[in-house]
């Protein structure tokens, strides 16, 4: 079972997420914060397995509150869903250790399976943020073929793969590999990128073209 605690200042967003999660098998709500103060008490009370995080909160914005959990044992993953998707506001969230961004105009489907993905170890990306992140990086230099990077080839479709929102199994299926085989090459990615998760690698893929170049690295 997932356990969710739902951050967010507006009371109706809250009931109306509640509503559709826990109608959900294997996640339930165990908690609501209004703010990013409430989230710390909660999450220290209730110990989600993910906090959905709203950034723009009074008393204490999301970005700080997700800052702080990255210390607090046991480790909520945090899914970040908010209304902005400003290129300082994914930046921001993503520096504070969330491990996914969704907008708020995403569908209920792709909430649930943000959610689940998260809970997994996987990263999500909302497809609109992602476009702006190429779109940022093209604006100002254009994505370069020649570009190299340390990954395998082997990594290097691992990572393409993390880019699209696979998860492990589906990129094992993908790739026709085993699960414990895409994991070992997902460690190795985040050290060769030096990328603290599987979110600040997916980032660095759009960011620098490389999650829409084909073959080789």
């Amino acid at each position: 079972m997932i356990r969710v605690l739902l951050a967010d200042d507006d009371a109706l967003v809250r009931k109306g997420l509640r509503a559709l999660l826990d109608a959900e098998e294997g996640i339930t709500v165990v908690g609501e914060a209004a703010n990013g103060q409430e989230v710390i008490r909660a999450a220290a009370t209730h110990h989600p397995d993910v906090v959905v995080m709203d950034v723009r909160m009074p008393v204490r914005d999301g970005v700080s509150a997700t800052r702080e959990l990255r210390t607090t044992h046991p480790r909520p993953r945090v899914l970040v869903l908010t209304t902005f998707d400003l290129d300082e506001v994914v930046d921001d969230a993503i520096a504070a250790g969330a491990d996914g961004f969704l907008l708020k105009r995403a569908t209920p489907e792709e909430l649930v399976a943000g959610i689940r993905a998260v809970a997994a170890g996987d990263a999500v990306v909302a497809p609109a943020v992602t476009r702006r992140l190429f779109d940022a990086h093209t604006a100002r230099t254009g994505p370069d073929p020649r570009r190299t990077t340390p990954l395998t080839d082997r990594e290097a479709d691992v990572l393409r793969a993390m880019a699209t929102g696979q998860s492990n199994t589906e990129i094992a299926r993908s790739l026709h590999l085993s699960v414990e085989t895409v994991k070992s090459h997902v460690k190795h990615i985040l050290a060769k990128l030096d990328a603290r998760d599987r979110t600040q690698a997916v980032v660095w893929a759009y960011r620098t073209g490389f999650a829409y170049r084909a073959g080789g690295s």
